[in-house]
Parts: C-alpha cells; structure tokens; sequence
C-alpha cells in the first residue's frame, strides 16, 4: 500500500504543471548571461536589451530533451513574427548546458541565443524544476522596456509557449 502511495504522489508531482511566481506587474531582475548562438558565444544584459524594445525570456529544462527541442523549433520558426513585432527571444536552461553551442544550431536554427542560467537566476524568474535540481522548468515571460513582466506563461508542455508569448508581445504594441 505504500509503495501505491508513492507512486501516486511521484506521478501527481511529475504530472502537475508549473506555476509561475512572477505575474504580470512584478519587477524583471536584471541579468547577464553567457551562451551560444548559432554556435558562437554570446552575452546578453536584459537591462541592456531593454532599450531596443520587449524581450521574450523562455526558460526549458534542458537541452537535447524532446520537449525542449520542440519549444526551441517552435521559436525558431516564429523569429520573424516576434522580430516584426521589436521583439527579442532568448532561451535559458540549467540542463546539458554544456552542448548549449550545439543545440543553438540544431534546434534553435541559429535564429535566437541560448543560454546557461546564471546563479540566483532561476530563484529569482521562480524557474527551479523541483522535480530535477539543477534544472529549470519550463516558464516564458515577456518583458516590456521598462523592466517589468508583461506576461507570464508556465506549462510543462512545449506547444504553446509560442503563441502565448507572441500573442502577449502584440497586446504590448496595442498599448
């Protein structure tokens, strides 16, 4: 019987969706981050970012992971939707970041960069993956020019990040 118990509440952990502590109103944390794209180190300062227009910042799990490659294909496909907006995308994962040079180009199509997360960063964007220390769940926000997130958006599944984010990054230029 408690071996039931636990393999309940093992799948009730795994099966429940994450939930995104920042909303919409609450201060983005500045950061800078180190990563690839299309295979070439790249910084990025969100602060710095900032001035050119909102920023699309998607946290995954990890790179080389089912999921996690169809989110950055998703991405990938949707750039120029999200550029013709004045829109920036950029991944963040705590997981395999050591082939991150690798997945950019594979997965992400060299169309946007990928980075490590950086120490406190997962505390502070509440990207922690419980379930896996070390990696990050999977949570998108859209963070307008003045440092504060416009729209957030956790779901363990990869399908919709895209249409969430692009569809809250539109409602910005509406404003």
């Amino acid at each position: 019987m408690r071996q039931f118990f636990a393999a309940l509440a093992t799948t009730a952990l795994l099966a429940a969706p994450a939930f995104a502590e920042l909303n919409a109103g609450d201060a983005a944390a500045d950061f800078t981050v180190q990563g690839f794209q299309a295979g070439e180190p790249v910084s990025f300062h969100l602060a710095e970012a900032l001035v050119d227009g909102p920023v699309v910042l998607f946290f995954f799990p990890a790179a080389f992971t089912s999921g996690c490659e169809a989110q950055a294909a998703a991405f990938a496909e949707a750039i120029d939707q999200f550029t013709a907006e004045g829109a920036r995308v950029i991944g963040v994962t705590g997981g395999n970041t050591d082939r991150l040079a690798e997945f950019s180009t594979q997965h992400c199509a060299d169309a946007f960069p990928v980075f490590a997360v950086e120490d406190g960063m997962a505390r502070d964007y509440d990207a922690r993956l419980m379930m896996r220390p070390g990696w990050t769940n999977r949570t998108s926000y859209v963070i307008d020019q003045t440092s504060t997130i416009a729209f957030s958006w956790s779901e363990m599944s990869p399908y919709e990040h895209v249409d969430q984010t692009l569809a809250a990054v539109r409602a910005l230029n509406v404003e």
